[in-house]
């Protein structure tokens, strides 16, 4: 067949480690002897992925094949699946645990994909492999269409129970403060503030980026040198990142504070990068973490729904949450990593390792938390939205003790069932790459809580 690709990309990841990974992907495909059309070369942005779509148009492709190199948001992913009646698939690249930076980071834009085609009623077919190994019989499922993502979807809700009731009335009341508007091509954090209210009786304020970055330079110094304090009581290295980066990271904890004091909040979802880093100069990772450790949840990328999933978990858990990214699945060992920048609550350390004062892998600023997640059972839960209806998914998990698999704060689990099925029911269902984590096996209480929200279940 005339195959159509598309090599997605961003530079703020290893270019180089990725271009290396590209000719992988690109010798493999022309092993199967189908014509290869389309840019060789990564695409790192909208116009360069638009000239790639107009690029096969033109040729007449019979499939259009993306190619998952980075992370990427999925406005690009949509908009090749709106600009072609072929067949799609993607085929996205692991990395190796290496205790290093997520290199590449192409199974979340794997995640991402995958949701924001499920709500756009395209079907797909997809890969989740290594270009260096025998890739040969994968291709070929791929592209002959025996690797379609098909359709998983959840029963029925559950039976409410007491304690399911007792989870649902304490989360109805709170309040969420949406601090800026999420990524563009993130329609995993897309959310309506009446849909939400309806569901769970919780309110949602939308502030802008602004109001936190005003908060924070107003934080007096006295307040500013405390948190230091209490920083370097919990962490090493904290003389070592850039101090007025630090300072002013530190700041935007303060401001969280002073505007959940002045708004009566009880969670936040702040668009956290670029901005941040760009216009403000410091990290809100480390000081969502310190809010996560204060049951106060703090989503990334302005995910409210993400917000109220970690309100129902710590009410089901009455510990703090982690709202993390699925970001590998390995199928030989059986296992899966959770991962994000360095935010975990400090409860969650794995108590044989210090955690350490780090900087953002990609902006290069401080604050955040480096440290593996401690061993022990833990439940995996995210409100979700996908396909268009409200449900609840589930998922039991042990957290092993492995070393750290990626900077930041990251854990090695294994699930229930194979990471092989868990990976299948995670694209089947097009299931957000953020879900929320706590310690401990609360699925009981939690299927008696999306009976008494009216949610339907799906357990992975």
């Amino acid at each position: 067949m005339k195959l159509g690709i598309l090599p997605l990309g961003r530079p703020t990841f290893d270019v180089g480690y990725a271009e290396d990974k590209l000719a992988a992907m690109l010798a493999a495909l022309d092993a199967t002897g189908h014509q290869i059309c389309g840019p060789r070369g990564l695409l790192f942005d909208a116009d360069a992925t638009k000239a790639g779509i107009t690029q096969l148009q033109g040729a007449g492709v019979d499939q259009v094949l993306l190619l998952q190199v980075t992370f990427t948001d999925a406005s690009m992913t949509v908009a090749a699946a709106g600009a072609f009646d072929v067949p799609l698939s993607i085929w996205a690249v692991p990395e190796p645990r290496t205790g290093g930076r997520l290199r590449i980071n192409a199974f979340c834009g794997l995640n991402l994909a995958s949701h924001a085609l499920r709500r756009n009623g395209r079907d797909f077919g997809w890969l989740y492999a290594d270009p260096a190994l025998d890739v040969a019989d994968d291709l070929t499922g791929l592209l002959s269409g025996i690797r379609m993502a098909g359709q998983t979807a959840p029963g029925g809700a559950p039976e409410a129970t007491e304690a399911g009731r007792r989870i649902a009335a304490n989360v109805s009341g709170r309040r969420i403060a949406r601090i800026g508007d999420h990524p563009e091509g993130f329609d995993t954090c897309a959310y309506d503030a009446e849909a939400v209210d309806a569901l769970a009786g919780v309110k949602v304020d939308a502030l802008q980026l602004d109001d936190l970055f005003d908060a924070a330079r107003k934080v007096p110094d006295a307040t500013a040198q405390a948190l230091r304090v209490e920083a370097d009581a919990a962490l090493t290295g904290l003389e070592d990142v850039d101090q007025p980066q630090l300072d002013r990271s530190l700041r935007l904890k303060a401001g969280l504070d002073d505007l959940r004091g002045a708004g009566g909040y009880d969670a936040f979802a702040i668009r956290c990068w670029p901005e941040t880093f760009t216009e403000y100069g410091g990290a809100v990772c480390g000081p969502a973490g310190m809010l996560g450790e204060a049951k106060v949840p703090c989503a990334c990328e302005a995910d409210v729904y993400g917000a109220l999933t970690q309100l129902v978990l710590m009410e089901a858990a009455e510990a703090p949450v982690f709202l993390t990214d699925l970001v590998d699945m390995d199928a030989g060992d059986n296992t899966g990593v959770v991962w994000h920048c360095g935010q975990a609550p400090l409860s969650m350390r794995d108590p044989k390792v210090a955690a350490e004062a780090t900087v953002h892998t990609n902006r290069k600023q401080p604050l955040l938390f480096q440290f593996p997640l401690k061993p022990g059972p833990v439940t995996l839960m995210r409100i979700s939205q996908a396909n268009g209806a409200p449900h609840m998914v589930l998922a039991k998990a042990e957290m092993l003790e492995r070393p750290m698999a990626f900077t930041g704060t990251s854990g090695v689990l294994r699930f229930d069932r194979g990471a092989d099925e868990v990976l299948a029911d995670i694209i089947a269902c097009g299931l957000e790459h953020h879900m929320a984590l706590a310690y401990g096996d609360h699925r009981d209480a939690l299927r008696g809580t999306a009976g008494a929200m009216g949610l339907p279940l799906l357990e992975l």
